[in-house]
């Protein structure tokens, strides 16, 4: 440990959501010490400053203890949904003359791709899925491309047919990038970002890129954040496998800070409760997200995630999201109750019947039934009272109904209720062996970020026979090498998880191996 780090015994970790940006401090003994929460703001550098400057408040003179930010942030989704802060992209396709009937970006929004798109080229190369190529690799037009798009690109994203089985032409690709736009101009590669599936692939590819600019708005705001407070503490972002990343790591792939927040709350959940196998219940203010637990990590989603409106197929946390929140706002009638979508979100403290306000919401509800004590008690009509029961009768069915579709069928999972508005979790659920509510659970996702290990994954494609223990092998030591890269201990970091799928329809068997190695900050 350098000597700079000794005395270091305080990491914090910082979530922003939606409604709230929340902030907790751990030390060595993962016992958390200071939390804070606080309303999210339009830019992101004065919410986090607010959350910090709260935490290291209550320290006092134990902040110079601080040795290690954790941060998680929905900046790059809010950017995607809202076509906001984008860089523009060179996408350069390697698969002509096998794979040129879809255009690049053709299924996107017409919106997201007019921001996004510098152009885009389907040039010779690409490979079959035992690795050999399909067509040489045609850099005379990849060369005339980059010329054309020298003035306007931002980024480049290149993507080659099953380049998870070879990733070399991708990566002459980027050298010819360097060569030609200079080493400034930052390169996608979809084999380090996406799984099989071409479309899928690529576009989680250009997506990245697109992120460069927007992953660099973070990071200077963090650094300014730091640099105010005199603040000499090492910086990380949350992934959305519920693992960390450095922050250099994280600017070459932006793209895997989206879903960190429910990544967070569900490793969160899982330190606070005890628990590795569960389902976790993340109640904001203007949803609820459900997701699994499995051996202590988010389960993932084995289905392509839509994110912005494109179609993608990188690794997300498998996530089920119901418009049922503490601001949700209720109409309709006693008999014929109407539960959102619509949410008062920060505004609850104003609006809410709980909070002296005239807009009835599940809140409210709650209150109602005793299941939290929030603000002053509300007179309400007596027609009012019964709708808020009835409303809250419905909610509760919703849960239910998300519980049961997250369960796959087994009961025999507790439940653990966490997020500032967990209280709307009934005490049982019929899907449910039981509902657990830990302490510090409105805070879960900060104390996620805070206790999450740093990971490193790698996907590839060998035969079934003789090569597959080898190219198991050779696909660890990919993995935890990357995890190296990502800021993981080279002495503690180790393979956790091993998946083969065998592949159909080849004429010589063959498996898809995808490997997650994980271990603890590489300085602690």
């Amino acid at each position: 440990m350098p000597a700079s780090d000794l005395g270091r015994e305080l990491k914090i970790g910082i979530d922003v959501g939606g409604t709230n940006t929340d902030a907790v401090v751990l030390d060595r003994s993962e016992t958390i010490v200071a939390r804070a929460k606080r309303p999210t703001t339009s830019d992101v550098r004065t919410g986090i400053g607010q959350a910090l400057s709260a935490v290291l408040g209550a320290l006092g003179e134990r902040e110079r203890e601080v040795g290690r930010i954790m941060l998680g942030t929905t900046h790059a989704t809010n950017a995607l949904l809202q076509r906001r802060g984008l860089g523009r992209v060179a996408v350069i396709r390697l698969g002509a003359p096998a794979g040129t009937a879809v255009a690049p970006l053709t299924t996107w929004p017409a919106d997201l791709a007019e921001t996004v798109s510098a152009g885009s080229v389907m040039v010779g190369g690409g490979h079959f899925v035992d690795g050999w190529p399909i067509a040489p690799l045609d850099r005379d037009a990849i060369r005339r491309f980059l010329t054309s798009v020298a003035d306007r690109a931002d980024a480049v994203a290149v993507t080659g047919i099953f380049s998870p089985a070879a990733g070399d032409q991708e990566q002459e690709v980027a050298e010819l990038v360097h060569d030609e736009l200079g080493a400034g101009v930052a390169v996608s590669m979809s084999h380090e970002i996406g799984s099989l599936g071409l479309l899928e692939r690529e576009n989680a590819t250009v997506l990245n890129a697109a992120l460069y600019r927007v992953a660099g708005e973070v990071t200077q705001a963090l650094d300014a954040v730091l640099a105010e407070r005199g603040l000499d503490a090492a910086a990380f972002f949350a992934q959305n496998d519920g693992t960390l990343m450095a922050l250099d790591y994280a600017s070459r792939y932006p793209v895997l800070t989206i879903g960190s927040g429910p990544a967070n709350s569900i490793r969160g959940a899982a330190f606070l409760s005890g628990v590795d196998d569960a389902i976790v219940i993340d109640v904001g203010g203007t949803s609820t997200d459900l997701g699994v637990l499995v051996r202590g990590f988010p389960r993932e989603s084995s289905f392509a995630t839509v994110i912005g409106g494109v179609r993608t197929n990188f690794r997300m946390p498998d996530i089920l999201s119901v418009a049922v929140g503490g601001g949700t706002i209720v109409g309709g009638t006693p008999d014929d109750p109407a539960v959102g979508p619509v949410s008062v979100g920060f505004r609850i403290t104003s609006e809410s019947l709980a909070f002296g306000g005239d807009t009835p919401t599940l809140t409210d509800a709650a209150v109602l039934a005793d299941r939290v004590a929030l603000g002053t008690p509300h007179k309400s009509p007596a027609q009012v009272r019964t709708l808020l029961r009835s409303a809250l009768d419905a909610a509760d069915g919703i849960i239910a109904d998300a519980v049961d579709q997250m369960s796959l069928g087994r009961k025999d999972r507790p439940v653990v209720a966490v997020g500032g508005g967990a209280f709307l979790v009934p005490d049982r659920l019929a899907g449910a062996a039981k509902v657990l509510r830990p302490d510090h659970a409105d805070v879960a996702n900060a104390v996620g970020a805070a206790i999450a290990l740093v990971s490193g994954r790698w996907e590839t494609l060998a035969p079934a026979g003789d090569g597959r223990r080898k190219a198991i092998e050779d696909a660890g030591e990919k993995a935890v090498r990357r995890a190296v890269q990502a800021g993981a201990d080279p002495d503690a970091v180790q393979v956790i998880e091993i998946t083969e799928t065998p592949l159909s329809y080849l004429h010589e068997p063959a498996v898809r191996i995808n490997v997650k190695a994980a271990g603890p900050l590489g300085w602690l």
